[in-house]
């Protein structure tokens, strides 16, 4: 972070690696910071670490501006992977990770429309009072002319937060099926105990996790009656490299899953599926005939995962697990009717 520049207008202290001691010294000087426990002290304190980790890929100089547009996404990114390599939990790393992602929500959330997805989302993952308390270290670690203006607005998300029941908790749905059309569906009512008119009997497993995972055995250990679709396999049989484009597989799946969703059958979804995006066209397609959706997230530590990658007839190349580290959006769970993170180690 080091000689990173910023905008004068909003960090008149200078780069991102002194606006960064700066927002960990206004963290740790906080009487809320200061009543945590001490590992929820050093969860806080890794989030300010990371909150901006992202802006020495995101800076641009733009018409005389210097802009980080995208470093919160990117950063959430980078946040995963670095606290994955130095073996953090799932549910630690993946609570510093959302803070990462969100840390700007709290400056104007309450212009933006999605802000109450948001604010659930974060709930879901972390906190709210963390995010509020990250956001009050950020601004407070700056010199700026307008701190007391975004300090209300901290505060005002504070006060939303708790009106709509998710500042210290996680947000409650009336149920795993309300809780999935709600993510699914602007403008949803959270509160709304949604009929479920799934098929109860058809459930769609949708494997998450890096080459080398693991994740044939464990489907052949937890789902060994149900068929599977593997994109693997089916990149053998149309002969197309993992570097290669994706869409013809991707296709074949799809075409393979609309065959078991008619017949009414259960079935697992094999991918890598790294990323929201990529997910989203399995459980997509899974919601339109009204089937249930897991989504089963496994991990390993990454020597493991190159060991057993290197150990297959034909390993993935490392550029591209590589690749697929750096796109790894772990499921959450706004994504499915059930999600699970599971250690393969």
């Amino acid at each position: 972070m080091t000689g990173v520049p910023q905008d004068h207008q909003h960090h008149a202290e200078g780069d991102v690696e002194t606006h960064t001691r700066m927002a960990a010294s206004a963290l740790v000087a906080l009487p809320e910071w200061r009543a945590l426990p001490r590992d929820r002290q050093v969860q806080m304190f890794a989030a300010v670490l990371l909150h901006d980790v992202a802006k020495p890929d995101c800076t641009q100089h733009v018409d005389g501006r210097i802009t980080a547009h995208g470093h919160s996404r990117r950063g959430d990114l980078l946040t995963r992977r670095i606290l994955w390599e130095l073996g953090a939990t799932p549910p630690w790393r993946e609570h510093v990770a959302a803070l990462v992602r969100h840390h700007q929500i709290p400056f104007w959330a309450l212009e933006r429309p999605d802000i109450e997805q948001i604010a659930f989302r974060v709930s879901l993952l972390a906190r709210n009072t963390d995010l509020a308390m990250l956001a009050t270290a950020d601004i407070l670690g700056r010199i700026c002319t307008d701190t007391p203006e975004v300090l209300d607005n901290i505060a005002l998300y504070r006060e939303y937060c708790t009106e709509t029941a998710c500042l210290a908790q996680p947000r409650a749905f009336p149920s795993d099926h309300a809780r999935f059309m709600y993510f699914r569906t602007p403008g949803r009512d959270p509160d709304y105990d949604a009929y479920d008119d799934t098929r109860l009997t058809v459930t769609v497993t949708v494997m998450s996790g890096l080459p080398g995972v693991g994740k044939d055995t464990w489907i052949a250990a937890h789902r060994p009656d149900h068929p599977v679709i593997s994109l693997d396999t089916l990149r053998t049989e149309l002969r197309v490299k993992p570097t290669d484009d994706q869409r013809p597989v991707i296709s074949a799946a799809q075409e393979q899953a609309r065959r078991h969703l008619r017949a009414g059958e259960s079935f697992v979804w094999n991918g890598t599926n790294v990323s929201r995006q990529i997910r989203q066209q399995s459980i997509g397609l899974a919601a339109a005939y009204k089937a249930r959706v897991e989504v089963v997230a496994l991990e390993a530590p990454l020597a493991l995962i190159k060991s057993r990658n290197a150990a297959r007839p034909e390993p993935v190349p490392a550029a591209v697990i590589d690749r697929l580290v750096n796109k790894w959006e772990t499921p959450d769970p706004t994504e499915a009717h059930s999600v699970r993170w599971l250690s393969t180690e």
